[in-house]
């Protein structure tokens, strides 16, 4: 039997760079890269404006030996925030949790305070800054 990786994958509306940003310091994690749509060779057929140049194409943070990779929509596509991804985060220790947690909950949302439960040691839901 082969193992499978699997990573969770944000698209966000011209915001992916500022959270692979926020995302590295709060997690302690490490950009892996970033590539704009103005990285890519210019195509006469398929001109960009200037307000889509800077947004992410890819972008890749790894946190551990997890990823998590990003992306911009175009302008005008169909976009909805919304609570249809969760991302789960192990800290090994308490203070870092802690640490997490609140580095997370700036310009976010608490949905469940962090706390002990019957399930875990240390337990908590934050809907970031990002949705």
């Amino acid at each position: 039997m082969s193992s499978i990786r699997v990573s969770p994958y944000l698209n966000l509306d011209g915001t992916a760079k500022e959270a692979v940003l926020f995302y590295e310091k709060a997690l302690g994690g490490k950009v892996m890269s970033i590539h704009t749509l103005g990285d890519m060779p210019a195509d006469p057929n398929y001109p960009l404006a200037d307000d889509m140049k800077d947004r992410v194409m890819h972008a890749h943070l790894r946190v551990g030996d997890a990823d998590i990779m990003f992306s911009d929509t175009f302008p005008g596509m169909n976009y909805q925030p919304g609570d249809t991804v969760t991302i789960a985060i192990y800290p090994s220790d308490e203070a870092r949790a802690r640490e997490i947690f609140a580095a997370l909950e700036v310009g976010g949302e608490v949905v469940v305070p962090l706390q002990q439960t019957d399930w875990s040691p240390l337990y908590g839901r934050i809907k970031d800054k990002f949705g």
